[in-house]
């Protein structure tokens, strides 16, 4: 089976086809992970390069697991030690980096549009792996298989989406891909950190979390993003605490089964309670490990390979 695009830049615009197509797929190569031996030579011969001007940990590793579990050839581009730090501009690393013979490109980069913009220096498939504020495909993709494994469908269901939805590009993705579903999807947050226009997406808004809460079947819980905030958004940590915090009490009080997400890395006592964190209401193990399953899904359904043989 194949995509309707040769890249995967964002959700926005893909229909519900392409993405139970990963979805299926990634469910069938998620098996491959469980294996004494958890690899398989769909990608052999296959070039990737993994192209991050950001700090990663979780998207990097899971990127170059998936890689690895598919036999792709991975090379990891790190702007520290490139000639990035000498001055060279984006389109010349690119442009230098495909003249090598590579097929895909997995980018990350603080500036929205990045991933489109390579689309036009190079013939590679182009991963999107966060852009700026804007999209963060693979994530969404790796919640809503979370969530469909829980629920069976996403059709119907109330995701609530907690946080700093302002400088989210998990919350982005989210709302477009849980929408194009058949979801509902609802943000939360203080109003500093909501933006403008964000219900032209799809998404109710609540600036109350026990109106958030008592509303959702779901809650995805977004990490308060001190290093992109400008100061001042809310008063102290400790207040967003005590009136956005997801606690133990809170999730008491609407007294039914809720399921907690969150991309991490968790602030654990800001927006999040380790109690409610490690319990058993949360998938967010799970959401780890359908990461590696779902960009192993990616990386085959754009490099046209067939993952049947596996």
């Amino acid at each position: 089976m194949a995509l309707s695009s040769s890249h995967l830049l964002g959700l926005e615009g893909v229909p519900a086809e392409d993405i139970t197509t990963i979805l299926d797929t990634a469910k069938n190569l998620k098996t491959i992970l469980d294996r004494p031996i958890p690899k398989v030579p769909t990608l052999r011969g296959i070039t990737v390069v993994n192209l991050f001007f950001e700090p990663s940990t979780r998207t990097r590793i899971s990127f170059e697991l998936a890689e690895k579990r598919l036999s792709a050839d991975t090379v990891n581009f790190s702007t520290s030690t490139s000639s990035v730090k000498k001055g060279e501009t984006l389109k010349d690393t690119i442009r230098n980096i495909e003249a090598m013979k590579i097929d895909m490109v997995v980018v990350r980069h603080s500036a929205a549009g990045v991933p489109y913009f390579l689309t036009q220096c190079t013939d590679a498939n182009i991963i999107n792996a966060g852009d700026g504020r804007h999209e963060h495909p693979t994530q969404a993709l790796l919640d809503m298989m979370s969530l469909r494994d829980k629920w069976g469908t996403l059709h119907g269901k109330r995701v609530a989406i907690i946080g700093d939805v302002r400088h989210s590009r998990v919350a982005g993705s989210n709302i477009r891909g849980l929408v194009t579903m058949g979801a509902e999807v609802m943000v939360c947050g203080p109003r500093t950190l909501i933006p403008p226009g964000i219900e032209e997406l799809g998404a109710k808004v609540s600036y109350n979390v026990d109106e958030a809460i008592e509303w959702a079947d779901a809650l995805n819980i977004l990490r308060i993003q001190l290093e992109r905030q400008e100061k001042g958004l809310f008063p102290s940590i400790r207040e967003y605490h005590a009136e956005y915090g997801i606690t133990r009490e809170r999730l008491e009080r609407a007294k039914k089964e809720l399921i907690i997400m969150h991309p991490g890395p968790i602030n654990r006592g800001v927006e999040l309670d380790s109690d409610v964190a490690d319990s058993d209401a949360s998938i967010i193990l799970d959401q780890v490990t359908n990461g590696v399953a779902v960009r192993m899904a990616v990386l085959v359904l754009l490099s046209g390979m067939d993952s049947s043989q596996e």
